[in-house]
């Protein structure tokens, strides 16, 4: 078991959730937060389960996750 840092996004349509530090595209929906989390989790070992344990393992894994805004 390892535990994936999961970045959920609240849209006007519902949410958004993805892992940081996977290997690969994941993406999870759902019209709330718990249901998107699911969603992304279910994605997750599905993933695995297509292209084995490695995915989890990346060269260069995620230490932590932030949040930031700037203009441009």
């Amino acid at each position: 078991m390892k535990t994936v840092k999961i970045i959920v996004e609240k849209h006007a349509d519902g949410y958004l959730a993805y892992p940081v530090g996977v290997e690969g595209v994941v993406v999870g929906q759902g019209d709330t937060f718990e249901t998107a989390l699911q969603d992304v989790k279910s994605a997750i070992k599905f993933h695995v389960e297509s292209f084995g344990p490695g995915v989890l393992e990346p060269e260069t894994p995620a230490l932590d996750a932030f949040v930031a805004e700037t203009t441009v």
